[in-house]
């Protein structure tokens, strides 16, 4: 066997265990945004109020049953992939690791999008993914 091929066989037979699974979300969880509310027209700061139900918040790192924790998207879609931890994009993708519920947010005036997905231990989102509707706020000068 060639080299590049074995390499190839090895890869592949491992690749499985490399997987990680994604962690299953309980039926009925929900994730939301608490305030505010669409629609809203806000000034800076702009607080934001996580809300959720069936499940519990836990801080990045620590392993419970039914619990994660909070990635707000300001601006963007969900990743395509959602099998994968939630990246970190700079004023895009927030990460709230410690187990925070709320942050204020200081935003560009005009609309933008908000959007809540809850994430593992691992920052990936459960399976099914827990995540809020979108909402669009107006900030205003």
């Amino acid at each position: 066997m060639k080299p590049f091929m074995l390499l190839a066989a090895v890869a592949l037979s491992v690749s499985p265990l490399l997987a990680q699974a994604t962690t299953p979300s309980p039926a009925g969880a929900e994730v939301y945004i608490i305030s505010p509310a669409a629609g809203a027209k806000v000034r800076n700061p702009v607080t934001v109020r996580f809300g959720l139900k069936g499940m519990g918040v836990a801080p990045a790192g620590v392993q419970f049953d039914n619990t994660g924790h909070h990635h707000l998207l300001i601006d963007t879609d969900l990743p395509a992939d959602l099998t994968q931890p939630l990246p970190v994009v700079e004023n895009k993708i927030l990460h709230f690791g410690k187990g925070q519920t709320e942050t204020t947010l200081t935003l560009a005036p005009g609309k933008h999008t908000l959007q809540l997905v809850l994430g593992d231990y691992l920052h990936t989102p459960f399976n099914p993914p827990v995540v809020s509707k979108k909402i669009t706020i107006t900030v205003e000068k």
